[in-house]
């Protein structure tokens, strides 16, 4: 038998593209997220009299969506953490062709990374008197998904 694996676990990071390179930055400060792989899908209905009264269609599109919920963080220089800046302040106010980017995300416990292109939606950020500010940020796939894997991070690496 499996063991359920905590939800505190999942990563979740965004392609830099405003650096050369292979640069992901990690969203940061996430409270709680969802995913629902079957947004946007669309179906045809294909029931017919030789179904002898029984539903039958086919899906003609598949898509998804991810929301991230978290709060809004500053480092110690008094700035946005870099996940939410990029996300905030470049890719959420990029358009057209230009609005798509990869988000990527895996458990701390799996090998692989599961990347999506997909578009972004910066949405409410809300805090009453005695809250943290909120920070939520929703993405939409676009195209199929992709798979890497995780590679070990280098001790110089984590240094930068």
């Amino acid at each position: 038998m499996g063991r359920p694996i905590d939800a505190r676990g999942w990563v979740f990071e965004v392609k830099d593209q405003s650096r050369p390179g292979d640069h992901w930055l990690p969203i940061e400060n996430l409270t709680s997220w969802s995913k629902n792989d079957s947004e946007n899908e669309e179906t045809a209905e294909t029931t017919s009299f030789d179904s002898k009264g029984w539903y039958e269609q086919d899906v003609m599109q598949r898509g998804g969506q991810i929301e991230l919920e978290g709060q809004y963080a500053l480092d110690k220089s008094g700035r946005q953490v870099p996940g939410q800046a990029y996300v905030d302040r470049y890719w959420g106010q990029r358009l057209g062709i230009d609005s798509r980017n990869l988000i990527r995300w895996r458990h701390d416990s799996q090998d692989t990374w599961v990347i999506w292109e997909a578009t972004v939606t910066p949405d409410e950020q809300s805090g009453e008197t005695n809250d943290k500010t909120s920070w939520t940020a929703t993405f939409t796939q676009c195209g199929r998904p992709r798979y890497a894997p995780v590679f070990p991070i280098c001790a110089e690496e984590s240094a930068a």
